[in-house]
């Protein structure tokens, strides 16, 4: 199980992430940072956290024009990235040079190459909202959609919803990344995310990777609630 949670370190600064994160060595191997910690410390959180000897998940859903995500990819992979994301909305070309990029980068660094997976639809969005932002199709529509360009782009995964886990996994393989953000124990609040479940519900769904924030690191005693998680309450 411990392999399979990712704490999202969702925090302002470096200094707060760091002393979260040295409040859960022993018990987390996987951490996030996404847009917030990374625009506010850059790539040096990415190099201290490593240095801690936790796995690091940069998740930065990038977006933008091939050159520019090829070139954004290559600098994930030199600075020690574990997985990368990238909208899968940015199409075809654009995946196809991400994943090209972090494998060539990969072997001119001499590193382990990061897995890459692809941002489907975020869990902040339900039916009704891919409707006003002039989506036809429903969230698992497009999820399934995305999940196979995705994959046919050389990616080695996508982030969904729990809800879409199972599909995903018949789709994309046993061996496929799944990485589920919207995940929240029994015993925490949802948040702003519509599309949620529990960390069993989510492993029994397929998912490989469960990214878990505010009820880790918004509670009272972060470790205390990350061992809940573990033992599966």
């Amino acid at each position: 199980m411990r392999e399979k949670i990712i704490v999202a370190l969702d925090l302002p600064d470096g200094a707060a992430a760091l002393a979260m994160a040295r409040s859960l060595k022993g018990q987390a191997t996987w951490v996030k940072v996404g847009m917030t910690l990374f625009y506010a410390e850059g790539p040096q959180i990415v190099r201290d956290l490593r240095a801690l000897g936790f796995k690091v998940f940069v998740d930065l859903k990038l977006n933008d024009i091939p050159h520019q995500v090829r070139g954004a990819c290559r600098m994930l992979v030199r600075l020690g990235a574990d997985m990368i994301t990238v909208h899968a909305t940015g199409g075809r070309a654009m995946l196809t040079a991400a994943a090209e990029e972090v494998a060539s980068a990969a072997e001119r660094f001499q590193v382990k190459k990061p897995a890459l997976v692809a941002v489907t639809v975020l869990t902040s969005l339900d039916d009704a909202a891919l409707a006003e932002i002039g989506c036809s199709s429903t969230a698992a529509e497009q999820v399934a959609a995305l999940a196979a360009l995705a994959r046919d782009c050389g990616c080695d995964g996508v982030v969904c919803s729990p809800e879409e886990a199972a599909a995903m996994r018949v789709l994309l393989g046993e061996d496929a990344y799944i990485v589920t953000p919207g995940v929240r124990p029994a015993w925490a609040e949802a948040g702003d995310q519509a599309r949620v479940a529990t960390p069993a519900e989510a492993i029994e769904a397929g998912a490989s990777h469960l990214v878990i924030g505010r009820p880790i690191t918004g509670a009272a005693d972060p470790a205390a609630a990350l061992s809940r998680i573990l033992e599966g309450e």
